[in-house]
């Protein structure tokens, strides 16, 4: 109630006034801050641009981290060390990382230029194009999410009983390939089920690497939907208006799972 609940009655509430940060009155202005979105460009460009960033980022990850977990499953030696080393760019403070992520896009001394120059291709401005800026923060996003997920599908895959690994291989799984699609994706449903919606939870909320690289440029081509909640409510003071954003962003959150668990739902459950 005090931390979920009412916030977001406040919200909504306030998405229905003309309320700006600062001031002590407002007035309430019905369905014109939804209808303002209708017409917003900047809210378009930043909805469109968060559906291509979390299409890249959410899948990318989730297979990156199923067939990382796998190598490190299959390993035995070195398993600890592996472990840590995908995790750590989800402890990693991400302003921190920054710098660094700067320095790698770089498009004159960044060593992913410069090794695209060793093999006679010419480097991008990865975070001052408008054509490349999206596919960089995807990037970026994609190396923060695997370890996570990593972590998830590791708990997942050491919960297989190897019993049925080996009466898999008795009923004539002889591969590799037909454990894996008959005994370890089927029981991997419930880790999938939730690493999907984490993952793409995650991906739509994405801000930090935003903030920090671009600051949604150039040209709004890397404006995401919680930088433009972000502009009304705390640079331009629109509070009502940012409460209404809020708003369509917490019903794309909620359908976006809603359509997940019903999607995945039948393949988690055996009995």
């Amino acid at each position: 109630m005090l931390f979920i609940v009412l916030p977001v009655a406040g919200v909504v509430f306030l998405s229905f006034t003309d309320y700006e940060l600062g001031y002590s009155g407002f007035q309430f202005v019905g369905l014109d801050n939804y209808s303002e979105l209708l017409t917003d460009r900047t809210f378009r460009q930043s909805l469109w641009n968060t559906t291509v960033y979390t299409a890249i980022v959410a899948p990318v990850s989730i297979f990156m981290a199923l067939g990382l977990a796998m190598l490190i499953e299959a390993e035995g030696i070195g398993r600890s060390f592996f472990r840590t080393a995908y995790f750590l760019p989800v402890a990693s403070l991400l302003v921190a990382m920054a710098t660094v992520w700067q320095y790698l896009f770089h498009p004159t001394i960044g060593p992913i230029n410069q090794f695209l120059a060793l093999l006679g291709l010419p480097g991008p401005n990865w975070l001052g194009s408008a054509s490349t800026v999206l596919y960089s923060l995807s990037i970026i996003g994609v190396w923060q999410s695997v370890g996570f997920n990593l972590v998830l599908f590791l708990a997942g895959l050491t919960a297989i009983p190897r019993e049925l690994y080996s009466a898999a291989e008795v009923d004539g799984a002889k591969s590799a390939f037909d454990r894996f699609r008959l005994v370890t994706w089927p029981m991997l449903g419930p880790t999938t089920l939730f690493v999907t919606t984490i993952s793409i939870i995650n991906a739509v909320k994405v801000f930090e690497t935003v903030k920090t690289l671009t600051e949604g440029g150039p040209n709004k081509a890397s404006e995401m939907l919680l930088f433009t909640i972000y502009q009304e409510g705390f640079v331009y003071l629109r509070v009502g208006y940012a409460s209404a954003l809020t708003v369509v962003f917490l019903a794309i959150l909620v359908v976006l799972t809603f359509l997940q668990y019903r999607a995945q739902d039948k393949k988690v459950h055996y009995a």
